[in-house]
């Protein structure tokens, strides 16, 4: 299929009503060559096809003029110029000017600068040859007026072109910003959910599979359970990919939604789903319990929000607390019908297994702040005064709809000494390597 040699640069309809227009005006510049002189004013005496030459160059470039701007404009303007030196017509240039604006609507500035020139200048000397030097019909101030005339229409058909143009643009450019403001949201959305899925079944697994190669000639047994854990860790893992990426594809890929309870379809992880995550720590070695008491069921949003600054906080536990290290995580309810969430470590473990160190510090805390600044709610977080580190959220009870319009950033809490008491508590069993400690 062969390209066309232009691009279509305005809707169907403007083009109809430009070829109504440059119909109606060929049609009044044809009967205006025609009339004979009967009011005294000098009138069009040449030939009939020089008057039909002179309205079809007048009228019928219109039809065309958002299509090819400045061929338009060049023969609208000889054609005008050459009606009133024929003595047709010497009206204030109405075609130049909508031609002119066109030519402003849709050129660079440079040419659009340049075809306004040449507009004033061919505009008022044939105004001024024909009014006051080949067939007078009056005195040179009042050719003069008619030649500014002449300039207002066409200067006012030229700046509103100019005015449409850069209005176009603006909008153009702000639908490119907000278009570059959500690509670059939906970036970090994905970023921090790959994150907060990848993040911290590696941690167990890197933390795993040194224990493995610790203890894999003296101990066989448990280089076993290291394995096994690597190995339901790393399932686990892979199930929340293939959810991630089935809620990105959006099942456009061939219609394609993944069957019934799969993990393409499973639902986001939420506060049922935290015993998991402790039992996760505790077979990396940190003696984690859980305690949560909530009034009632937390909406989606929010029980995810709740579940990756857990899971977030516990991947920081295993990678700097070390082995035998003891970790309470409290899930609760505040007075203000708000959500409260705490992970306080006593950072007492051994750090010093082989592998640990490899485990360097990545995007987890900035991860935390944004999903509590994006619900409003407040995030404390660094080393306890004792000894150990806390991290300590809360989601205000408007969350629980929807995350608040204000995009200002959320005020930031002290980090809390230690775990605040909660309801009945909710302990997870520790895992092998807490007996062995």
């Amino acid at each position: 299929m062969r390209t066309m040699p232009w691009r279509l640069r305005t809707g169907p309809h403007l083009l109809v009503l430009d070829a109504g227009a440059a119909g109606v005006v060929t049609a009044a510049y044809l009967a205006l060559a025609g009339q004979g002189g009967s009011d005294g004013l000098p009138r069009f005496a040449g030939p009939a096809w020089l008057g039909w030459l002179a309205a079809l160059c007048v009228g019928a470039p219109l039809a065309v003029r958002r299509l090819w701007p400045l061929p338009a404009f060049a023969a609208v303007l000889g054609g005008t110029a050459a009606a009133t030196l024929l003595d047709i017509t010497r009206d204030p240039y109405l075609s130049p000017a909508l031609a002119l604006y066109a030519v402003a609507l849709l050129e660079p500035t440079r040419r659009a600068a340049w075809a306004l020139a040449l507009s004033l200048l061919v505009s008022a000397g044939a105004v001024l040859a024909g009014e006051a030097a080949l067939t007078p019909s009056g005195p040179w101030p009042e050719a003069a007026g008619t030649a500014g005339f002449v300039w207002l229409a066409g200067g006012a058909a030229w700046a509103a072109g100019r005015i449409v143009r850069e209005r176009r643009l603006l909008a153009a450019r702000r639908e490119r910003r907000l278009a570059e403001e959500a690509l670059a949201g939906e970036r970090l959305r994905i970023a921090r959910e790959l994150h907060d899925i990848v993040s911290h079944s590696l941690s167990v697994i890197v933390v795993k599979a040194a224990v493995a190669n610790h203890v894999a000639g003296e101990r066989p047994g448990e280089t076993r359970d290291a394995l096994r854990a690597i190995e339901a860790t790393g399932r686990e893992a892979l199930s929340e990919m293939r959810r991630a990426l089935g809620m990105l594809r959006g099942g456009t890929a061939g219609g394609h939604t993944g069957s019934a309870g799969s993990a393409e379809t499973a639902p986001p992880p939420g506060v049922a789903d935290l015993p998991a995550l402790v039992r996760r720590a505790a077979e990396a070695g940190i003696r984690a319990t859980l305690r949560t008491r909530l009034s009632g069921p937390l909406p989606a949003g929010t029980a995810l929000a709740v579940h990756r600054i857990v899971q977030e906080a516990l991947t920081n536990v295993i990678k700097h607390a070390g082995d035998g290290a003891r970790c309470e995580v409290v899930v609760a309810a505040d007075d203000r019908g708000g959500v409260r969430i705490e992970v306080v470590d006593d950072g007492a473990g051994n750090a010093a297994l082989p592998g640990r160190a490899e485990l360097g510090g990545g995007h987890g805390l900035v991860g935390m702040r944004e999903r509590v600044m994006m619900y409003g709610g407040t995030l404390g977080a660094g080393p306890r005064p004792g000894g150990g580190f806390a991290v300590s959220a809360r989601l205000p009870a408007a969350s629980a709809s929807a995350p608040p319009a204000t995009t200002e950033p959320a005020a930031t809490e002290p980090a809390s000494a230690g775990p605040a008491s909660a309801g009945p508590a909710q302990d997870v069993a520790p895992g092998p390597e807490e007996s062995a400690a």
